[in-house]
């Protein structure tokens, strides 16, 4: 994904072809947005199905803040990541850069076991923890302006921003603060998968009223995925994907500023990064005896 660049030579003869061809991408008629997002949601349901036999490495770091910004304390934890039908379930294996001990390892397997077997039930696109929702539902309560293509990391994407209707009818408190939400999406043109997101809260949300919770105007959030390698010990007898990459999440990055509880006031800054993509395997018994086995290899 990294290539390196043309010898000086290659540019200079190719050079009018390469504009040629990028002034006819530019001429191209726009694809309609809610038929774009439908191909997105139909190549992500299939695509759940082929990340079910990856796991990778996630870091996360979380730093708290001061009113003035500067970081008062700083955690950080790693984590293998999996997807169970369609649901990114995280088991922990270190804490601000240490391996867990041997009881907390163990309370972390049987946590992440549980979620296995809950996850082997809830159909995908549903909440397994806590309140969710789909980039589909949300861009369908959004109002869609500013459609361009563009080359977003030396691939063709289709961009458009998008911000909270008051008028949407919305269900769920996800819901509910979507509409305060302005934002960016990135898709990619040929895979059709949400290559970047970005969304900032344009005001202030209150959770009940304010009584439980209230997310700051400018809290704000970003998410990548990218075509990644397949990796070395992958084939096809064993769920090779057909070609030689696979989308798969890459980070994400935000801030958040909020009052919990009408005492707390909560600031931090959070950065993930997801790497090492390898071959995993879930393994299930009897109903209600799914566990995690094999790891990484």
């Amino acid at each position: 994904m990294r290539g390196a660049g043309w010898a000086t030579l290659l540019l200079a003869v190719t050079a009018p072809a390469v504009r040629g061809t990028a002034q006819s991408a530019q001429a191209r008629p726009l694809p309609d947005v809610p038929t774009l997002m439908r191909q997105v949601q139909q190549h992500q349901r299939a695509l759940d199905k082929i990340r079910e036999i990856y796991t990778y490495t996630s870091e996360q770091t979380t730093e708290d803040l001061d009113r003035s910004g500067h970081v008062t304390k700083t955690e950080s934890k790693t984590g293998d990541d999996f997807f169970v039908n369609g649901h990114v379930i995280e088991r922990t294996v270190k804490k601000n850069g240490q391996p867990l001990d041997a009881h907390d390892a163990q309370k972390e397997m049987d946590r992440v076991t549980r979620l296995v077997e809950k996850a082997e039930q809830i159909p995908p696109g549903r909440p397994l923890q806590g309140p969710t929702i789909t980039v589909g539902r949300l861009l369908e309560i959004m109002a869609v302006s500013g459609e361009r293509r563009v080359e977003f990391r030396g691939r063709p994407t289709i961009v458009f921003d998008f911000v909270g209707r008051k008028d949407a009818k919305t269900h769920g408190i996800l819901e509910d603060a979507s509409k305060k939400l302005r934002g960016t999406i990135w898709i990619d043109e040929a895979d059709r998968q949400v290559a970047r997101l970005e969304v900032t809260f344009m005001d202030n949300f209150h959770v009940a009223g304010g009584l439980l919770a209230k997310v700051e105007k400018g809290s704000h959030f970003g998410f990548d995925q990218a075509p990644v390698p397949k990796p070395k010990d992958d084939d096809a007898k064993n769920g090779g994907a057909g070609g030689d990459q696979l989308w798969l999440p890459t980070g994400a990055e935000g801030t958040v500023d909020a009052r919990v509880l009408l005492l707390k006031t909560v600031r931090q800054h959070f950065v993930e990064r997801d790497y090492d993509f390898q071959r995993f395997r879930v393994e299930t018994g009897q109903p209600g005896k799914a566990r995690v086995s094999g790891g990484k290899r």
